[in-house]
């Protein structure tokens, strides 16, 4: 359920008990937990750890603070400990101004070398940041036009850097700090911040939350960390969960990609995902990539794609749910007679639906579709996507007629469903007003804008 991303097993003060601390975490249900070195001797620790133990992985690197004698010469010894089966990031690394223990240029000289070790051998990178804003971020920017991605840990820093951090598509990491009873401004950046891009890190043997404060910090205290952000963003532990373990996989490919979601839980709403095949293909959709959403993988292949019966036993009384949504990384109305047969069983059982589509039914299914949607599907949501008709086919990787057709359909469905919406994607090049104007006085229905991550 759990990845810790962030524990210093190799201290003294787990010498003694490893067993109990590492037993203490799979009873939290922590699955897997990476332990970044803070210097050469520390690396070869860390392997050794992770040698012994199936559910350690590692880093290996130089921490800020140990950089004063750093020599290029180490280089080769880093990447040779770097290459191991298990190691799966350089770090931990960065800049640390609050402390004296380096001289600055040597920091950042190490830093550098070690971004540029993690770029020639593919690996992401462990951040350590403190009170070297300007330098950090400067340098990170510059190596991420690379391809270098990684993880800021044990970030306390302002909303602004924290959105800085994504936008250079970088994790961050919260520790115990988020319980302390004095933090509440890094509660509000954990709020903004979206799970996405959050990773789990308890930064053992430090930074306990509470209310173990002032005893040592252990792997087994992430779901304290994971109910607070929970908390947050008004989740569930679950769901924080979810998220977090596949950002860790995707990151440092620890674990493994969960299973196909035929249906999938957000918020009260269950959605159906009917097929990732789609007659478009929007540049913003990620359907041939990860196809993944709060951490539920979509994908699926054609061949994979189930008969009406196997959503409707997962969805089981559809008035336990606020409404059964079709949508998944894919459009729904190319399995139309699945769409059906699955809303017509919604309804009959007191249920509420809704068909997020691209607007391209009566295309793709040779006829017009929009009178069987009667009785069956309660709202509509198309995606318009532009007001113009060739930026829309620019956009969709469709023909320029798709443009009229999606406008027709959702004329035609104000006749046959209690509500109808036309969304665009928050793009720049997207003139908002121009598509506001359209869909609320030419259409008549209902606009909205959808958040671009």
């Amino acid at each position: 359920m759990f990845i810790d991303t962030h524990a210093h097993l190799f201290y003294p003060n787990f010498q003694e008990d490893l067993e109990k601390v590492l037993q203490n975490a799979r009873n939290a249900k922590i699955d897997y937990i990476l332990i970044p070195a803070t210097d050469l001797l520390t690396s070869v620790k860390v392997i050794e750890l992770i040698d012994k133990h199936e559910m350690l992985f590692g880093a290996v690197g130089i921490h800020p603070h140990d950089t004063k004698d750093w020599n290029d010469s180490n280089l080769p010894r880093l990447k040779e400990l770097a290459q191991h089966k298990k190691i799966v990031a350089i770090g931990e690394i960065g800049l640390d101004y609050f402390y004296d223990f380096s001289p600055k240029e040597k920091q950042i000289v190490a830093f550098r070398k070690q971004l540029e070790l993690a770029i020639s051998l593919n690996l992401p990178v462990i951040i350590h940041n403190r009170e070297a804003d300007e330098d950090v971020f400067s340098i990170v920017a510059e190596f991420s036009k690379q391809g270098l991605r990684g993880q800021f840990h044990c970030f306390s820093g302002s909303l602004k850097d924290a959105l800085l951090i994504t936008e250079m598509n970088f994790s961050l990491s919260f520790t115990g700090n988020i319980t302390f009873k004095k933090t509440d401004e890094l509660r509000t950046v954990v709020s903004k911040v979206q799970l996405q891009h959050l990773l789990l890190e308890t930064d053992s043997p430090f930074m306990t939350p509470v209310p173990y404060r002032g005893k040592r910090n252990e792997p087994a205290n992430i779901p304290l960390i994971a109910q607070k952000i929970a908390e947050l963003h008004n989740v569930s532990v679950e769901e924080v969960g979810r998220i977090t373990t596949f950002n860790a996989f995707k990151l440092f490919g620890v674990g493994e990609k969960a299973g196909t979601s035929f249906t999938y839980k957000l918020g009260n709403s269950l959605y159906i995902n009917i097929t990732n095949r789609c007659n478009a293909c929007c540049y913003f959709c990620d359907k041939d990539g990860d196809a993944v959403i709060n951490g539920y993988n979509l994908k699926m292949k054609k061949g994979d794609e189930p008969p009406a019966e196997i959503y409707i036993n997962e969805i089981g009384d559809p008035k336990q749910f606020s409404e059964i949504v079709f949508c998944g990384y894919g459009e729904p109305t190319i399995r139309f007679e699945v769409v059906k047969q699955i809303a017509k069983y919604v309804k009959d059982n007191g249920g509420r639906t809704r068909l997020n589509t691209n607007g391209h039914g009566n295309i793709i299914n040779k006829r017009n579709i929009v009178p069987e949607l009667a009785n069956l599907i309660d709202v509509i949501s198309i995606s318009l996507n532009s007001s113009d008709e060739n930026q829309y086919a620019s956009i969709m990787k469709v023909e320029k007629n798709h443009f009229t057709a999606m406008k027709n359909f959702a004329s035609q469905a104000k006749e046959y469903v209690n509500k109808v919406v036309l969304t665009i994607v928050s793009i720049d090049e997207v003139e908002v007003e121009k598509a506001r104007k359209l869909v609320e006085e030419e259409i008549g229905v209902e606009f909205r804008i959808r958040k671009f991550f």
